[in-house]
């Protein structure tokens, strides 16, 4: 077992690198997610790749992220927490240098693949790691507070940044970024993390075969789209049934379904897929809207979402570590998730000659401050009443739930908006449904707080 008291006394000096180390990594993972998205053209172009192929380079890092959560998660619990966590992000260090060096589209993709691999092991030992280091009170609330605002930062930031690098040192310099900070991250390890010996358990090897294939399966079949997505997602949907089965009747299963009997795991995991869902969409459909409608340039589309990125930083990092120890996660994730659905049905209101400060602006305000309350307030409830030997494998849970919002959730929404001739109309229609799913999750998880 995990002596967590005695590793979090022993780094009680220094929780401020530890915090440090496990954000960078969250940098690392979630930059690696949007960074390339403004060098597609560049990397095109290089390649001589067709778009239908050119996708492949944001989604094999998908693809492997979410089917490998959930065999991260279990190896963190069960060879310890900072190994793993290491193993992970020098993967991904050394998959970004081999990016950075391929010689052809083939060797891109396999990097790009191998990076995802590394995110899905380092992210859920992160988690479980910034437990062992704050234990749960105040100072929790204000780590996952700054955990969560480098996150959020990291995702638009990534996409801005892809985008002036792309622009200036071209495409490369975008991985020799990632290698880069990948590198400073593992030098300060060590001295920041704490060393969980883990527990010596048996590592369920066919759950880990039916789980990664199920959901690999799953986002590469909402992914591709037409006939095939659909032979996929019904493979995918063998392949977890199998995998679920399995996990019931194994003595020592990669993913207890136990954890799911938790309410607080519950709810944190509908919250999570509904931050996602929505949040990624306006993401998604932002730039069609500023690039192809009121006549941005990518830079500028990406300098429009900032305002976003910053209300959740702010919000997270001053705000929520308070909010969190007066009124509990359940409180904050309903209300973030109002705030999240609220500022997406403003959307709504985009005429085709907008104006940025009256139409674009306030959603994106409105929508961070309910991300900067929600993401914190979802992670801790994600890992209360969950023990301390399955904190890696729970988080992986919550992570797994925020890549299918971001995947399959968008994709549904995408599909949604392409059913009505009017492009607008479409956009409009596709944050109508993903604000109203967010203000009945609110709902849900309300009622179930009155019930418990």
């Amino acid at each position: 077992m995990l002596d967590t008291s005695a590793q979090g006394r022993a780094l009680s000096h220094r929780p401020g690198l530890a915090l440090g180390v496990l954000a960078g990594a969250l940098a690392l993972d979630l930059s690696g997610m949007a960074v390339l998205n403004a060098a597609l053209p560049s990397v095109g172009a290089r390649f001589d790749l067709r778009d239908t192929t050119l996708q492949w380079v944001m989604t094999a890092y998908s693809v492997t992220f979410a089917g490998f959560l959930l065999v991260g998660g279990r190896l963190a619990d069960v060879f310890g927490r900072r190994r793993i966590f290491e193993a992970g992000v020098a993967l991904f260090t050394v998959a970004a240098l081999a990016g950075a060096l391929a010689p052809d589209g083939a060797v891109l993709l396999g990097a790009r693949a191998a990076q995802g691999i590394g995110a899905a092991l380092s992210g859920p030992a992160a988690l479980a790691l910034l437990t062992e280091v704050f234990p749960e009170g105040p100072s929790r609330g204000r780590a996952l507070g700054v955990y969560a605002a480098v996150g959020a930062a990291s995702f638009s930031g990534g996409m801005l940044l892809g985008g002036v690098l792309t622009e200036f040192l071209g495409w490369r310099s975008v991985l020799w970024f990632s290698v880069l900070l990948g590198a400073v991250v593992l030098a300060v390890t060590r001295s920041g993390l704490p060393d969980g010996a883990g527990t010596r358990v048996p590592l369920d090897m066919a759950g880990a075969m039916s789980g990664t294939l199920g959901l690999a399966l799953l986002v590469i079949g909402v992914s591709l789209g037409g006939a095939w997505a659909w032979v996929l997602i019904a493979a995918a949907v063998v392949f977890l049934v199998g995998f679920a089965v399995h996990e019931h009747r194994t003595p020592g299963p990669l993913l207890p379904l136990g954890l799911f009997r938790i309410s607080s795991v519950r709810l944190a995991t509908a919250a999570a897929f509904l931050q996602y869902t929505a949040s990624v969409a306006i993401v998604f459909f932002a730039p069609l809207y500023l690039q192809g409608m009121l006549g941005y340039s990518p830079v500028e589309s990406g300098l429009s979402l900032v305002p976003m990125s910053l209300t959740v930083f702010l919000t997270a990092n001053f705000a929520t570590g308070r909010l969190l120890a007066r009124y509990g996660p359940r409180v904050l994730m309903v209300t973030g998730l109002l705030l999240i659905g609220a500022g997406t049905v403003l959307w709504t209101t985009t005429p085709p000659h907008g104006d940025y400060l009256l139409h674009v602006l306030p959603g994106l305000v409105v929508s961070g401050f309910g991300q900067g309350l929600n993401f914190p307030a979802m992670t801790t409830s994600g890992l209360s009443d969950v023990p301390p030997d399955r904190h890696a494998v729970a988080g992986a849970v919550n992570v797994v739930a925020q890549q299918i919002g971001s995947s399959a959730g968008v994709a549904a929404l995408v599909l949604l908006a392409a059913t009505t001739d009017d492009r607008l109309g479409g956009y409009h229609l596709a944050y109508l449904v993903a604000g109203i799913a967010c203000a009945i999750g609110a709902g849900g998880i309300a009622l179930a707080r009155r019930r418990n």
